[in-house]
């Protein structure tokens, strides 16, 4: 059956009380962001002690961690700043199985200078698109190298925002290990197709099913009259971008069960390739948890899965 977890990083708290707290939700896995107020994960500051604490205290709780968020702008169009980035991931990489999971997940990422969630034309590029490959490849044989895997997290306005796209690297990098896909169906909706909903879902799992090893769970709808980029005011504890963003344009993002994704569907065609799959709760605040525990956990018991 399909595990449900959510992200550490919406609990901001000590590590022991982080954990805690999530077990008492009834969660049984997590994502871990590496966000503590008494354990400092910073780039420059992992060890394989801390990694281990952390590790061992999750499984205390009877909370293996699934996966490590890595989210950054791979492709970030200042090179310094890009550099910095890519090497904070890939120090997560190098010691994410001291962590306990061998999968670090992040995006592709947008040459657009002023957000990481924006589209920039250069994205849709065939240089867009080989500077991005390159690395991806350079993430993927990190990973290879340190026993872990990249997990690739689709999203409509980065250089890898389509199904096509998505298609075209594993097909770039068939038979080179160390990349995989996190399936968050949610993610490839804009307001052209949002109303082909079955279909582009369906397209999704036909084409790149076998790829996937994390799911996440939140929802998709229309913004209406907004089209500005969306963020939730979390509190100062939770101003990462990665967990406050909710959409941009004339897509919303919000949590699983306030928008229009045919989670029947969804969970349908996750289970019948992944049936034991992580399903990791997100882009929502600590208030919101209990109900959207309850809804994924009745999609799930509706279909069976």
């Amino acid at each position: 059956m399909i595990q449900v977890g959510i992200f550490s990083g919406y609990f901001p708290y000590e590590l022991e009380t982080t954990a805690k707290t999530i077990r008492d939700h009834g969660f049984n896995t997590v994502q871990l962001d590496l966000h503590f107020k008494d354990v400092d994960l910073s780039a420059g500051q992992i060890t394989e002690a801390k990694a281990k604490k952390v590790r061992d205290t999750f499984r205390d709780h009877d909370l293996p961690i699934c996966a490590i968020s890595g989210y950054t702008n791979i492709t970030h169009p200042d090179l310094d700043e890009r550099k910095r980035r890519v090497d904070y991931l890939k120090e997560m990489i190098r010691n994410a199985r001291s962590f306990g999971t061998p999968y670090v997940i992040s995006e592709s990422g947008t040459f657009n200078a002023d957000s990481d969630w924006v589209h920039d034309d250069k994205n849709k590029t065939q240089e867009g698109y080989e500077t991005c490959l390159a690395q991806l490849d350079d993430l993927r044989q990190t990973a290879y190298d340190h026993g872990a895997t990249f997990l690739l997290e689709t999203y409509v306005n980065n250089v890898i925002g389509s199904l096509e796209e998505t298609i075209r690297v594993f097909n770039d990098f068939k038979g080179k290990p160390g990349i995989e896909l996190l399936m968050d169906p949610t993610n490839y909706f804009e307001i052209h197709n949002i109303d082909a909903m079955q279909q582009i879902l369906n397209d999704v799992f036909d084409n790149v099913s076998d790829r996937v090893r994390i799911a996440h769970a939140k929802d998709v709808k229309r913004s209406g009259d907004d089209k500005s980029e969306k963020h939730a005011d979390l509190g100062a504890d939770l101003e990462l971008e990665s967990h406050t963003f909710r959409g941009v344009g004339e897509i919303e993002l919000p949590a699983a069960g306030l928008g229009e994704l045919d989670y029947d569907l969804y969970v349908r065609r996750l289970s019948e390739v992944s049936p034991n799959v992580p399903l990791i709760i997100e882009h929502l605040d600590e208030s919101d948890v209990p109900r959207a525990k309850r809804f994924v956990d009745e999609v799930l018991k509706r279909n069976g899965v």
